[in-house]
């Protein structure tokens, strides 16, 4: 194995292990695992030997990798966090079949969560220490807590995404520019003593005439809405009750929005990725489509849209 470093008090049993790639003190790693280049095995780490690790991976000490894990290029792994690969563990009963738990590149996972069997955490997210992650988690999501709730999304490569918070403003610029066209609409409210009334001329304040409408609504607040882009379709989302955060980015720029304010629209263009989520108990969110429903005009992997985004 060419310059790859084993700890004399380690134990190396693969010969899979790729270049630069350094194993320390009081590390076991079986034969049938495969480890890629400039890795960093902490002391006391354990891989099993159906495991594939990344290139530029690191994983810190008082882990465990049992078959079935993957861990694609540029994972951070805490130190003392936890994998599992069995629903309903019991001692000398095997599983015909072990989930798969997936780690896509450039995730974190913070100390000492716990991942449950057979899901996938999705490129660039940002896992916190002590999280119980029971679902699959979205690209560039951060998740803590217990169990792990989506909280925010990591910004673009040059720093936080933007957060717009029409609760904490009364004053809402709705000539700014937001990420990949989008931006804001100003809504008509009447108000008296019998309560609200809202109106939308769909020629005059709409970018387009709707050819659809719908409604989202008691949505579990740890769920996530959303998740994909149109290559045609253009949608404007206004929240009828409660509030909402929603995502839009462009392939470049992350940014979010909280819509809390019926009064207070958000126009996404084609070819902007968007999500919702941090629901609140109550909240109904208003959707007016550009046009009918097509599966064939979703883009539901990150990765297809940015490669689409960035061919423009």
């Amino acid at each position: 194995m060419k310059e790859v470093f084993v700890h004399p008090l380690a134990i190396c049993e693969s010969t899979k292990i790729g270049e630069r790639t350094k194993i320390w003190a009081f590390s076991h790693i079986l034969e049938g695992a495969v480890i890629g280049q400039d890795c960093n095995i902490c002391d006391g780490v354990f891989i099993e030997n159906d495991v594939t690790v990344g290139d530029r991976v690191t994983i810190k000490s008082g882990v465990q990798l049992w078959d079935g894990v993957r861990v694609d290029d540029d994972v951070f792994i805490g130190p003392n966090a936890t994998f599992t690969n069995d629903h309903f563990p019991r001692s000398k009963v095997w599983q015909k079949t072990l989930p798969m738990t997936h780690i896509l590149s450039g995730a974190s996972i913070g100390a000492n969560a716990t991942l449950l069997p057979g899901i996938t955490i999705g490129k660039g997210a940002m896992i916190g220490a002590g999280t119980v992650v029971t679902r699959d988690v979205p690209a560039n999501a951060i998740v803590y807590g217990n169990p792990g709730r989506i909280r925010g999304y990591v910004g673009s490569d040059n720093g936080n995404s933007t957060k717009i918070d029409f609760k904490k403003s009364t004053n809402v610029d709705v000539d700014r520019k937001l990420t990949g066209g989008a931006r804001l609409i100003n809504l008509n409210r009447m108000s008296d003593s019998r309560g609200h009334l809202m109106v939308v001329d769909f020629k005059d304040e709409l970018p387009f005439v709707p050819q659809r409408f719908f409604t989202v609504s008691q949505v579990p607040s740890e769920s996530v809405r959303g998740e994909h882009a149109h290559r045609i379709c253009e949608q404007v989302l206004v929240v009828l009750n409660g509030f909402v955060t929603v995502v839009i980015d462009d392939g470049k720029v992350r940014m979010q929005v909280l819509l809390s304010d019926p009064r207070i629209a958000l126009y996404i263009p084609a070819l902007v990725w968007g999500s919702q989520f941090e629901f609140s108990s109550e909240a109904v969110l208003g959707v007016f489509a550009s046009h009918a429903y097509d599966a064939g005009d979703y883009i539901h992997s990150y990765d297809e849209f940015r490669n689409t985004v960035l061919d423009f």
